[in-house]
């Protein structure tokens, strides 16, 4: 009974997360990630120390495996907030425009791995097709695409969040 009730607990966090999405620029608005998350970033600024040859093995594994459905730069799809016809959602950017940082690095690679978001997209899992090291890269390389604020609110409310 308790690991049913932490997965839904687990659900409904990720749910309430995701439902807090960052402007695309589509209505003009651009809201700081201080507003999107409703607290205050840490004063210390987050550095990214990431491997130049890492970002490209992601770049050019991402073009390859991922571009067809979240575009070659991870723009996403065209009205991605918008069901379709199926109630599903169609791929969202990932360059820090939309939802993925709500996400730790341990949750964005079950999704490539094991498919999902579960109920809300299509996205097939990649486990057998893409090894771990090659997942790694890859959100290595979407994660040096995201604005240094998002990166920033990330890092120190997602991912380096106490546990």
């Amino acid at each position: 009974m308790m690991p049913a009730r932490v997965l839904l607990l687990v659900s409904l966090f990720l749910i309430v997360a995701c439902s807090e999405q960052r402007d695309t620029g589509q209505t003009g608005n651009t809201l700081t990630l201080d507003q999107i998350l409703g607290r205050d970033l840490s004063p210390e600024q987050v550095t990214r120390n990431f491997d130049p040859e890492q970002v490209a093995r992601g770049q050019a594994l991402f073009r390859k495996n991922c571009a067809a459905c979240h575009g070659q730069n991870a723009e996403g799809t065209p009205d991605w907030r918008k069901p379709l016809e199926n109630g599903r959602y169609p791929p969202p950017p990932l360059d820090g425009t939309a939802h993925a940082w709500h996400h730790s690095t341990e949750e964005l690679k079950n999704f490539i791995l094991n498919g999902g978001p579960p109920g809300e997209g299509r996205m097939p899992g990649w486990a057998g097709i893409l090894a771990d090291q090659e997942v790694d890269d890859i959100l290595v390389w979407i994660k040096s695409l995201w604005p240094d604020e998002v990166y920033q609110g990330w890092y120190t409310r997602i991912e380096n969040r106490p546990k």
